[in-house]
């Protein structure tokens, strides 16, 4: 089942319409989607590593465009979707005390935590909602989710190969270490922080 899955979005990934879904993902992601992009970026570079840095692009361009969205919605619909959206995520009660601490720290939260598997659609909504400088949100997101997909593409072309040989060799550990460590991540994050 793993392995025909497996083979299937290998074959997604190589599709002429690939990077239009990679867009889209990306954008969502960035203010309502649970999912990361990078259950398409990983697959779309591995099946042509060539184009590594194109994907990167449209990662972090979605990811900027939705987190516009994000941003928007904390900023003009927070009460209505905003809120529910955070309280989902298990920020609903933390999201008042950190008002303080994200005004004055706000870009370099943004480029801290919007590199790695925090929701970045929390942060999104939190900027709207604490109504953060426009302009220092679009730089910090650009930023962090650069850093955050070209390292991806970075890594993913130097070792593609033996990546996916080591993925196609053990893809039952590959995928449970996956869901391990995303419903992992979702945990620490509603409890650590």
């Amino acid at each position: 089942m793993m392995r025909r899955a497996y083979e299937w979005m290998m074959r997604m990934a190589a599709h002429e319409r690939a990077p239009h879904a990679l867009f889209g993902i990306a954008f969502v992601e960035s203010s309502v989607f649970p999912i990361p992009p990078d259950v398409m970026l990983i697959p779309m570079v591995l099946a042509d590593r060539a184009r590594a840095w194109f994907y990167a692009t449209i990662c972090t361009v979605g990811s900027v465009v939705g987190g516009i969205a994000g941003y928007a919605i904390g900023y003009f619909l927070f009460e209505f979707i905003g809120e529910p959206i955070l309280r989902f995520y298990g920020y609903g009660d933390k999201f008042q005390s950190t008002a303080a601490l994200f005004n004055e720290w706000g870009v370099w939260i943004l480029i801290a935590k919007g590199w790695t598997p925090f929701p970045y659609k929390v942060l999104t909504i939190a900027a709207g909602a604490f109504k953060m400088s426009f302009g220092p949100f679009i730089l910090a997101s650009i930023v962090a989710r650069a850093m955050r997909f070209y390292l991806v593409a970075a890594l993913l072309f130097m070792f593609g190969e033996p990546i996916r040989d080591f993925i196609e060799r053990r893809l039952s550990l590959v995928t449970t270490l996956f869901l391990i460590a995303l419903i992992g991540g979702f945990v620490a994050i509603k409890y650590l922080f």
